[in-house]
């Protein structure tokens, strides 16, 4: 075994009985902790986890200073620590309620209490997790409401330092579709482990394992889990019980690694030989399988290190075998059935106009128009890190009048890494066995649908449009009515620009940019005032104190007059200046504090 320090970071690498395995350590500085008053009051943490990691353990420290010295004499406060993958942490300690049409995501969190008098640890363990984007966000509890005067006494400080040590596997063995890998598990081994690379367009993943051989029947375990390794609770098939032992998953992750473990079971003596296979369906080509040896263009879509196995070029040669087992060609499948046919996804314009306001339009206009016989699917692409710290909002107006006086309704199913593209009727539920997405509709009562989504994961999101005709048997497909739905899908930092009391600010954590609510100054003014008159007025004090209590709300006053009343926007066509090319623009602001300052930054948007 060998170890490597260095800052920040360190890799320890090893052999166990089912692999090679490399530990990773990463620390972050400590960071003084506040309490709780908005998002903007917390210390938020960004971690990456790679590929292939099988256990990410989090430790996290806490301790207390003052004065420079430690905290012995200050109180216990507990610290709420939040987990998400993916984006941060939609919080809400307060139990305020959001706006309508909003989606909260969900998170992990803990409470970490106090075992020593100035200093805390805890442990979050994750199996598997996903690979990607981590934050970590903490924060100490509301504030009790006391006024205190400062300088009186040292100002008790507690510090939170998380730190990550995760293990993953190397050299994982890669299975290619479309061919036989023979593998020989020996008496010291009780699980093989694989991964397959899905690409877009597959509708369905079989995996197989035949041949077995070295025991009575084939006393094997089969999971399967897509991003990470699998689990206890993951897919599974016992290989003992069916035969033949095939596995199938439908409607997989796109663009993703799937994990395939066979396992043996317990107490099963000598070695066991057997044989894995996996098979890709391309709903493109519902008639056809992926073939063993891709076209060369194929290999564009799939990630380095698959292209790069043993330095195959696909579709020049097939896959090298590795020194443990063989690998073979399978014969393509002739057929599939008609439902996994996938219907063409059109990708939505870009047009970032500023931090996290980006809005994506539809090729040739705004209005989306749906067939009766199939759906119209559309894809939003989210950019890693650089999307996840603000709100995705999406907005459909159906077009009444395109109904044709049908009692016609139109789903509207929102997905992520795979679309919902089944030709029956889960497009109703936005619902399958294994996926689960955000369900919108509108009809002639109903013409209008609203969704947010804060934090929102980055990567693929799939909008599929479907429309149905209610009939006394449930809805059906319609016949000879095409809808027309408009369609607005756009980024934006905060939601409904945090109300009118509130103010949308630009923070940042290291290089992780993110936008939060905060309540304006006259709304903290007035709070002080009334905490001022609740705890600290007294007989003895009136005259003095009441008089600051009427200086804090006329203060306050000011900032918390009714707004103006906003321009109409429903403006006719602007005139166009001819021969430059230039057009007529309406200055709209967007209050955004920008990092570390408090200015507004002015936007020209160009209608015509």
């Amino acid at each position: 075994m060998s170890v490597l320090w260095g800052t920040g970071a360190g890799l320890v690498m090893g052999l166990r009985g089912d692999g090679l395995f490399v530990t990773d350590y990463f620390t972050r500085t400590p960071r003084k902790l506040s309490p709780f008053r908005s998002f903007a009051s917390i210390e938020l943490f960004h971690f990456h986890i790679p590929e292939d990691t099988v256990i990410a353990v989090w430790n996290l420290i806490t301790f207390k200073e003052q004065g420079g010295t430690f905290g012995d004499q200050c109180p216990d406060r507990s610290v709420t620590v939040y987990f998400r993958s993916g984006a941060p942490s939609v919080i809400n300690p307060l139990h305020t309620h959001f706006p309508r049409d909003t989606a909260v995501p969900g998170s992990f969190a803990l409470t970490l209490t106090w075992t020593l008098p100035n200093r805390t640890t805890g442990m979050f363990n994750v199996t598997s997790p996903l690979p990607g984007d981590w934050f970590l966000a903490a924060h100490l509890p509301k504030d009790e409401g006391k006024i205190s005067v400062k300088g009186l006494y040292k100002e008790c400080q507690y510090l939170f330092q998380p730190q990550l040590i995760m293990q993953r596997m190397v050299n994982i063995s890669v299975l290619y579709p479309g061919y036989f890998t023979e593998q020989s598990m020996p008496p010291a081994n009780r699980s093989c482990l694989y991964k397959v690379f899905v690409p877009s367009y597959t509708s369905h993943v079989l995996v197989e394992v035949l041949q077995c051989r070295g025991a009575k029947g084939c006393p094997l375990w089969l999971r399967v889990q897509a991003k990470a390794p699998p689990l206890h609770n993951s897919t599974a098939l016992d290989c003992w019980e069916h035969a033949p032992c095939q596995l199938g998953l439908d409607l997989p992750f796109w663009q993703h690694w799937y994990y395939v473990l066979v396992e043996k079971h317990p107490g099963v003596p000598g070695t066991i030989s057997f044989q894995v296979t996996v098979q890709l369906t391309d709903c493109s080509r519902p008639s056809l399988a992926r073939p063993p040896f891709l076209p060369s263009s194929t290999s564009m879509n799939m990630p380095h290190s698959f292209s790069s196995m043993g330095g195959l070029v696909l579709g020049d040669s097939p896959p090298p075998a590795s020194p443990n087992s063989t690998k073979h060609p399978v014969p393509i499948p002739t057929a599939s059935p008609a439902s996994e046919l996938c219907w063409p996804v059109r990708p939505m314009l870009r047009n970032e106009l500023d931090t996290f306001s980006v809005h994506f339009y539809i090729f040739f206009g705004l209005t989306v128009s749906v067939p009766p016989d199939r759906p119209a699917v559309f894809v939003i692409s989210l950019l890693p890190v650089l999307d996840s710290g603000g709100v995705l909002n999406l907005e459909l107006r159906l077009n009444v009048s395109s109904l044709c006086g049908e009692n016609a309704t139109v789903f509207v199913c929102l997905n992520h890494e795979v679309p919902l593209m089944s030709s029956n009727n889960a497009l109703v539920t936005c619902k399958t066995e294994s996926l689960a997405g955000f369900l919108l509709s509108v009809n002639a009562t109903a013409s209008l649908s609203r969704l947010r989504i804060p934090y929102p994961q980055t990567g693929s999101w799939y909008l599929s449009l479907r429309s149905l005709c209610a009939t006394e048997h449930g809805f059906e497909p319609c016949i000879n009515m095409t809808a027309e739905v408009y369609l607005r899908a756009y980024l934006s930092p905060c939601i409904n620009d945090c109300g009118i009391y509130g103010q949308c600010k630009l923070l940042r954590t290291n290089n992780y940019l993110y936008a939060a609510c905060e309540c304006k100054a006259g709304v903290l003014i007035a709070a002080a005032a009334v905490l001022l008159y609740t705890f600290v007025e007294t007989e003895e004090n009136y005259f003095y104190i009441h008089s600051i209590w009427h200086l804090l709300i006329a203060s306050s006053v000011g900032f918390l007059l009714p707004p103006r009343a906003k321009p109409n926007r429903h403006l006719g066509p602007l005139p166009r200046r001819k021969g430059c090319r230039y057009q007529l623009c309406i200055n709209e602001q967007e209050e955004l504090g920008l990092v570390e300052t408090a200015m507004a930054s002015i936007n020209s948007i160009c209608t015509s």
